[in-house]
């Protein structure tokens, strides 16, 4: 909300500068984002009045003008100016020479093309109150000549700008913002005085409302004969300005003022081109609607549109349309003001793709109450300066369907225990009457009825907070929060998720946080076969599902460091992953990472090579390991479509998977625009966390044996189910088991592959004896032979 000082100070007058008000403003809960200067700084400017326009006798485009500045020139001056508009009795801001203008510019006597030029008409981007102009900026025919410009236009001004959550509609207007002050300061506000406006014609329009829960109020209004050679006084297109909002000619400017100054958002429709009656509706299949904004778009079934006769007129609460807008021919208008629910408007304009004023108000609540004296307001300041003739105000409400004044009940001793201090009964009653609330009851026990302007408050606790910010959260006492705690009981073998975190940063990575919202795109080409989880109110259409897989965040965040010439990208994150299952969402906690590049950062000592799926591994297994239960975990090479068939695994625990790892497949990575060589894993932590508590083990003091044996198998038995089935059919005294030989080729027939594994054997009691060992290899031998068609290798 953005707002002139000065226009404040005219409701109400604190004393207190400008950088008091606003940090009394962010006390009371209305951040303050910004001031600033309402005009660039200049000196030297005055209000002139052109007597003569002459030509330039060597210039087409330049005008010899004598300019009257009354009492800052004891004569007219002779200034050269090159704009269009100039002309006869035109009154426009004068530098005089020595003026200082924005972008230390001087004025000073110089010649245009042989012709001497005393000073300079200005237009309102030279005097920095606009980004662009045409011509010269026009002034009022009544703007006292030789004034001061500055002095004038009151620009010795700032702009406020406060950042309000959004909960706190009531505060989008400079009504709100002066009663919050009010509030603040226990002064009374001067709301400026205005009055019905009596009807002068008898017309009216057929008005109905289809749907009263999302429009429980709407009032109407003729204007007739509004003269359109008008112009918006200048004192309000200045506080508009000031406010952020463009002037565009005083119909629009009027609803804009009213916005600004009630917080109600109005439209005017061109009465003739209104065809039979207004209908409030919701869309229907297949209508479309072209915008003020030129756009036409595609209306969904649940937006709420204004109808005539021919179809839609606007979006509800959004923005017109642009085939009954008001134009430089409208001399008779339809005025409206309505209310709409917020949870109405919620939404639609995002998914539109617009953000307007009247949607962010109305998404936040306005008060439904209001809309009769906006209607007034504004006609009353149209017809200031427009003239017509005025009908009657039209209404449709729907009673049952309005927003009713809460009733909270309040204890006054609560309300000292959650703040922490004594304060005053009267004090409570007179700050919740200055804010427009009602008080009933007396002693301990208060009834409280909120006004329909506060959509927010409907606890006991929402009343307290009230007390508390108008007191001034800087004033509130400091204690010790004083409350019983135990430290929560965590298992001894529990692994927790900074030492799974620890132990990858250790490893190179670097932890990365990105949106649980994803491209649904990117997730239909990672997880064809999963259904993502639509949001009903996405941010934007790119972050509009839930991810069923960390990747879907990660691999965008690879492509944007790739993009700026990252060379080496590892990432791990943890977070939830959401798999919908029927009506159902299951949420899961994973840790997911990303490698890419090189094994090692480029360095003189050690020749570097790409990272391959065995790099991968590693990094997996030693998160693994961190468990104390290794044995627990197994890999087996099936995996989805979006890996490589060759480089990619699924991760199993107690014969469950919890996992993937692999390399992308490079179809994968061509379609998201990633380098082909990405290797990734996801894996659920539950299993990571389920650790075991290591025992102490004394070294057997009897020698151990170590016997190396060289398997020939089928290439498509597995490493792992190798191992497992040697560790089936092994004897106790059997203490480590390693794979350290791969080999296929010369003297191995095609098909069949050589695994080479080292078994250490070992008693705790005794020395192993020969026979005893040769038991144990036959064992296994035997066991492999019947398993897999295992032989030794010669």
């Amino acid at each position: 909300m953005k707002f002139s000082e000065k226009w404040l100070r005219e409701w109400i007058n604190p004393a207190m500068t400008t950088e008091e008000l606003g940090h009394q403003l962010t006390m009371a809960g209305l951040e303050l984002d910004g001031v600033e200067p309402v005009a660039a700084a200049f000196s030297g400017v005055v209000v002139g009045r052109v007597l003569k326009v002459e030509p330039h006798p060597d210039a087409d485009k330049l005008r010899v003008c004598t300019v009257d500045v009354a009492g800052a020139s004891e004569e007219p001056l002779q200034i050269v100016c090159g704009a269009a508009n100039v002309h006869e009795g035109m009154i426009a801001p004068t530098a005089m020479i020595g003026a200082q203008l924005p972008g230390d510019f001087k004025i000073k006597k110089s010649k245009l093309r042989g012709v001497v030029s005393m000073g300079m008409l200005c237009s309102a981007s030279e005097l920095g109150l606009a980004e662009s102009s045409e011509g010269l900026m026009p002034l009022p025919t009544d703007a006292p000549v030789g004034t001061d410009f500055r002095e004038y236009l009151d620009l010795d001004d700032v702009a406020i700008e406060v950042d309000l959550t959004p909960n706190r509609g009531d505060c989008l207007s400079l009504a709100g913002i002066a009663r919050e002050v009010g509030v603040i300061c226990r002064q009374e506000v001067n709301r400026p005085e205005f009055t019905d406006v009596s009807p002068t014609i008898d017309a009216t329009f057929p008005v109905s409302v289809e749907a009263p829960a999302a429009c429980p109020r709407y009032l109407g209004r003729i204007i007739r004969g509004l003269d359109q050679s008008k112009e918006t006084p200048l004192w309000m297109q200045e506080r508009l300005r000031r406010g952020g909002i463009r002037s565009l000619g005083p119909m629009v400017d009027v609803t804009n003022y009213v916005l600004l100054e009630l917080g109600q958002p109005m439209h005017a429709f061109g009465l003739k081109k209104l065809k039979g009656a207004i209908n409030v509706r919701m869309a229907r299949a297949g209508e479309k609607l072209k915008l003020l904004n030129e756009n036409e778009c595609e209306l969904n079934e649940s937006t709420l549109v204004i109808t005539d006769d021919s179809g839609p007129l606007a979006i509800a609460g959004v923005m017109g349309g642009e085939a009954s807008a008001v134009d430089a021919d409208t001399t008779d208008i339809f005025l409206e003001s309505a209310f709409f629910a917020p949870l109405a408007i919620a939404g639609q304009a995002r998914s539109y793709g617009l953000h307007t004023d009247s949607s962010h108000r109305f998404e936040r609540g306005v008060d439904p109450d209001n809309c009769r004296n906006a209607m007034e307001r504004a006609t009353q300041l149209l017809t200031d300066i427009c003239g017509g003739e005025v009908a009657p105000v039209i209404e449709v409400s729907s009673e049952a369907d309005l927003p009713k004044p809460a009733t909270i009940d309040l204890r006054v001793s609560r309300v000292e225990k959650v703040l922490g201090m004594a304060l005053n009964h009267e004090d409570v009653i007179t700050i919740f009457k200055q804010l427009g609330f009602d008080v009933a009851g007396g002693g301990d026990n208060l009834t409280v009825t909120v006004p329909t302007f506060r959509f927010d408050l409907t606890l006991e606790v929402d009343l307290i907070e009230e007390i508390g910010r108008i007191i001034g959260y800087d004033q509130l006492p400091i204690s010790m929060i004083s409350s019983p705690s135990a430290p929560s009981l965590v298992p001894e073998a529990h692994v927790s998720k900074n030492i799974l975190r620890n132990s990858l940063v250790e490893r190179g990575y670097q932890e990365a946080i990105t949106y649980s919202f994803v491209d649904p795109e990117v997730e239909k080409i990672l997880n064809p076969a999963a259904e993502s989880y639509p949001l009903a109110n996405p941010i934007s259409a790119d972050l509009s599902v839930m991810r069923t897989t960390l990747w879907s965040g990660m691999l965008p965040a690879l492509k944007h460091n790739v993009n700026r010439q990252q060379e080496r990208v590892r990432l791990f994150e943890t977070g939830k992953r959401f798999i919908k299952q029927g009506e159902e969402l299951l949420q899961q906690n994973v840790i997911a990472g990303i490698l890419y590049g090189s094994i090692q950062p480029e360095q003189w000592g050690e020749e570097s090579r790409e990272v391959d799926f065995f790099d991968l591994k590693g990094d997996v297994e030693s998160l693994l390991k961190l468990t104390g239960s290794f044995n627990r975990f197994q890999f087996v090479t099936d995996t989805p479509d979006s890996l490589h068939p060759g480089q990619s695994a699924r991760i199993l625990y107690e014969g469950e998977e919890i996992g993937l790892l692999g390399m992308i497949h490079p179809e994968v990575a061509k379609k998201l625009s990633i380098p082909a060589r990405t290797f990734v894993f996801e894996i659920a932590l539950k299993p990571l966390q389920n650790g075991v508590i290591s025992q102490f083990k004394a070294l057997s003091k009897y020698p151990a044996l170590r016997r190396d044996l060289a398997f020939v198998v089928d290439k498509n038995v597995a490493a792992n189910d190798l191992i497992s089935a040697i560790r089936e059919a092994a004897p106790p005294f059997m203490r480590n088991l390693k794979l350290f030989d791969l080999y296929q080729g010369e003297h191995i027939d095609s098909g069949r592959k050589s695994l080479a594994l080292g078994l250490t054997l070992q008693e705790e009691t005794r020395t192993l004896t020969d026979p005893e060992v040769e038991d144990a290899i036959n064992t296994i031998v035997n066991h492999l032979r019947e398993e897999f068609g295992a032989t030794l290798r010669d």
